[in-house]
């Protein structure tokens, strides 16, 4: 049995390879300006060679998708974006900690006992409390 053609091994884009512009924006779903955009901004990162041309991280596709179910959820520009995918990723660390602590760490439950008044300050009653903590 003879072949028509040689057989050549296919060769696939590694996954860490950086994309173009043309093809990020393939990848993403967005227009390519849409994408220097977000570059300008500092909501994605890219790596900008000799020539000018800008060149992406494959990582990078899922920070686009994100920031795009952001913008389509939430009424923000892109400018806003930022500083709500900041605080989403503090939130995160903090959880994360927090839950990392709570692993290691018992946390100790607060003892009911009431402390003296200090001289000049006023004592709290049940009901200042309970009032209090409804308007908070």
């Amino acid at each position: 049995m003879s072949l028509p053609y040689l057989p050549v091994p296919y060769r696939r884009a590694s996954a860490r390879a950086p994309l173009s512009l043309e093809h990020f924006a393939r990848r993403s779903a967005v227009h390519p300006d849409l994408v220097r955009r977000l570059v300008a901004l500092g909501l994605v990162q890219a790596v900008r060679e000799e020539d000018g041309t800008l060149r992406f991280s494959p990582s990078q596709v899922a920070v686009v998708a994100r920031l795009q179910r952001l913008r389509t959820t939430l009424p923000l520009n892109y400018a806003a974006l930022g500083l709500v995918v900041d605080l989403l990723d503090r939130i995160t660390e903090l959880e994360t900690a927090l839950r990392i602590r709570g692993r290691t760490e018992p946390v100790r439950p607060r003892t009911s006992t009431s402390r003296p008044a200090r001289p000049g300050t006023r004592q709290t009653t049940r009901s200042d409390q309970k009032r209090s903590t409804q308007w908070t």
